[in-house]
């Protein structure tokens, strides 16, 4: 009888040594879990002194670019913006947008907005549209805005931990940020850094790499005065500053208005889309 219960004794602290083992197993691996977490960049997209972005347009705006020169001149402002607020080097963003959207021009870019081939991805809620891709009829995020494609692509490489290492990398190391895109798996194409230093290259992009001031889309709010997308001169407003506001070309808003010349008047009517 005594060997007995000295044999359910024996089985009772092994079986609590093993419970034991388990608890402290798990506190491993939630620590481990947690310490992962804290290397995580999500915090960047949360960081004071992010520029907040005006309100979405109702519509969908769809943008005519003509050259690669009149796709940076058009978002070179955005993708410095993005810089400061999130630290993402201008000189990539707008690599991987003339890249990724084809200049602008691309058929996704052209219904979707989105220029840098963000998928929906699990827990997407937003607009979205099926393109072919590496598979047949893929889903992709749609933006009304381009400049919510450019705040994505913000977000997207800094809330994801496989892209952390990027911003150890010195702010001006473009080359670095490009092969290390593609370590990190942005890219399946082997050639994608070159691709990407041969643009910022060849179009001078590094310069937009200097922080010339606090982010700020004060100057890039979307204003349309009715359904009609008419916008009434103001004083101070010329017709450069009016592309610059609604992301249009000079020369596509003089065809629009059929102007003859820059000349504007306060109260003017503008049609701006």
């Amino acid at each position: 009888m005594k060997k007995i219960i000295l044999l359910f004794l024996l089985i009772g602290i092994g079986l609590s040594s093993c419970k034991s083992k388990k608890r402290y197993s798990d506190q491993l691996r939630t620590k481990n879990v947690q310490t992962e977490r804290r290397k995580s960049t999500s915090d960047i997209s949360k960081k004071e002194g992010n520029a907040n972005l005006p309100a979405e347009p109702s519509k969908f705006i769809l943008f005519h670019i003509d050259s690669p020169s009149e796709y940076i001149s058009t978002f070179a402002e955005t993708a410095q913006l993005e810089m400061m607020g999130y630290g993402i080097p201008a000189s990539i963003t707008l690599a991987q947008g003339l890249l990724e959207s084809g200049n602008g021009k691309g058929e996704l870019a052209m219904k979707t907005n989105n220029h840098f081939g963000i998928k929906c991805h699990k827990g997407w809620e937003g607009d979205y549209d099926f393109h072919d891709d590496d598979e047949k009829g893929e889903c992709f995020r749609k933006y009304n805005h381009p400049m919510y494609s450019f705040r994505d692509h913000s977000i997207f490489l800094t809330t994801r931990s496989r892209y952390a290492f990027l911003f150890d990398l010195r702010h001006n190391d473009y080359k670095g940020w490009a092969r290390g895109l593609r370590k990190a798996g942005y890219a399946t194409d082997p050639k994608y850094p070159q691709k990407l230093i041969y643009l910022i290259e060849k179009y001078d992009l590094q310069k937009y790499d200097r922080q010339t001031r606090k982010a700020n889309y004060e100057n890039t709010t979307i204003v349309t005065n009715d359904a009609n997308n008419i916008h009434t001169v103001q004083k101070g407003d010329t017709l450069y500053s009016l592309s610059r506001k609604y992301y249009m070309s000079v020369d596509e808003l003089m065809k629009l208005n059929n102007l003859r010349s820059a000349d504007l008047s306060i109260g003017q009517p503008i049609k701006v889309k």
